[in-house]
C-alpha cells in the first residue's frame, strides 16, 4: 500500500480508457513542443542558437531530471549530496560540450570525450568521498554516495550521448539528423506502444511493475520504431552517414525495445517510491523524467551503434 496521503503508484488500474488517453496524448504534445525546441536549436542557421541555445536547453533538461530523480529518492527515504550532484551533473554537460566542439584544442575522436568523462567520474567519485567525510558519521553516508552517483549516471551522464551523437567527429554537420532519427524513432516506439497496447492489448507483460503494458503493445512499439526507422534512412538518405537498409531494421527494432525497457525502469522507480509521476513540471503529465525516460536509456544505445557500426572504418 502507498504511504497515506500519496498518490497510487505509477500504473494503478483505477485511471479509466478516456484519462489514460487524454494522458498519453497531453505527455505527446509534451514531448513533441521539448524535442521540437531541441531540434529548432540543432537546425538553426545562427551559430550562436545552434550551439548555445542547444547546450542550455541540454543542461535545464539533465539539471531538472537529476532533481526530480533526488526526490523520488527522497520518497523512499533514501537522502543524496543534492547540491554536488547537481554541480557535477551540470560541470558533466557543460565540459562534454567543450570537448565535443572542439574549444579545449583536444577533439579529434570519440575516445578523448570518453576519457574526460571517465576522468571526471572518478573525480565525483572521490569528491562524494570529501563531502561524506566533511559531514561526518550520519548512519546515511553510504546511500547518500549511491544515490548521488547512481543520480548522476541515470539523468546527466546518459543525457549527454546526445550531445556525443551531435558532435560526432568525422561527420561533421550530419550527427544532428541522427539526433532527429533517434528522437523520432523512439518517440514513435512509445506512440506504437500506447495505440496497439490500447487497441488489443490482452497479454500483461510486467502486471507487477505497470499493468498497463502489454505484449501486444511492446509488439506496437517494435512496429512503429521499425517503420519509422526505414522511412527516415530513406527520407534522409546521404544525411545518415553509413545508414542502410538492414541498419535501418536493427536500429529500429533496438531503440523500440530500448523505449519499453526505459520506461519500465522509471515506471519500477516510482512504483517503488509510491508516487504517480515523477514531478509535477506538466500537470496532469508528470515530470521531465515521464519524458525522458525512454530517451535516456535509447541515448547510449545509439551512440554505440553510430561509433562501432555506422562510422566503422
Amino acid at each position: 500500500m502507498p504511504p497515506q496521503g500519496q498518490p497510487p503508484p505509477t500504473g494503478s488500474t483505477s485511471a479509466s480508457p478516456g484519462q489514460r488517453a487524454r494522458t498519453f496524448l497531453r505527455r505527446l504534445a509534451s514531448s513533441i513542443l521539448l524535442w521540437t525546441a531541441v531540434l529548432l536549436a540543432l537546425f538553426s542557421d545562427h551559430p550562436a542558437v545552434a550551439t548555445w541555445v542547444f547546450l542550455g536547453i541540454m543542461v535545464v533538461l539533465a539539471a531538472a531530471g537529476l532533481m526530480e530523480f533526488y526526490g523520488l529518492a527522497a520518497q523512499r527515504g533514501l537522502p543524496a549530496f543534492r547540491i554536488c550532484g547537481l554541480l557535477g551533473g551540470t560541470l558533466l554537460m557543460v565540459g562534454t560540450f567543450l570537448h565535443c566542439t572542439g574549444r579545449l584544442g583536444i577533439h579529434g575522436s570519440p575516445a578523448r570525450v570518453n576519457d574526460f568523462e571517465t576522468s571526471f567520474l572518478i573525480l565525483f567519485v572521490l569528491g562524494l568521498a570529501v563531502r561524506l567525510l566533511v559531514s561526518g558519521p550520519t548512519g546515511q553516508g553510504l546511500p547518500a554516495m549511491a544515490v548521488s552517483l547512481l543520480g548522476l549516471l541515470y539523468v546527466p551522464w546518459l543525457l549527454n550521448f546526445i550531445q556525443k551523437i551531435h558532435f560526432f567527429p568525422g561527420i561533421e554537420g550530419l550527427g544532428r539528423y541522427y539526433v532527429l532519427y533517434f528522437l523520432v524513432v523512439t518517440k514513435l516506439s512509445d506512440t506504437g506502444a500506447y495505440i496497439v497496447g490500447s487497441l488489443c492489448g490482452r497479454h500483461k507483460m510486467a502486471p507487477r511493475i505497470s499493468p498497463g503494458k502489454t505484449w501486444e503493445g511492446f509488439a506496437g512499439a517494435l512496429l512503429f520504431s521499425t517503420g519509422a526507422s526505414l522511412a527516415l534512412a530513406a527520407l534522409l538518405g546521404s544525411h545518415l552517414p553509413g545508414m542502410r537498409t538492414d541498419h535501418a531494421l536493427i536500429l529500429g527494432l533496438i531503440l523500440g525495445a530500448g523505449a519499453v525497457v526505459g520506461d519500465l525502469i522509471e515506471s519500477l522507480w516510482k512504483r517503488e517510491a509510491a508516487v504517480k509521476d515523477s514531478g509535477r513540471w506538466f500537470p496532469g503529465i508528470g515530470g521531465l523524467l515521464d519524458l525522458l525516460d525512454s530517451l535516456l536509456f535509447n541515448a547510449p544505445l545509439m551512440y554505440l551503434y553510430l561509433r562501432h557500426v555506422l562510422t566503422r572504418p
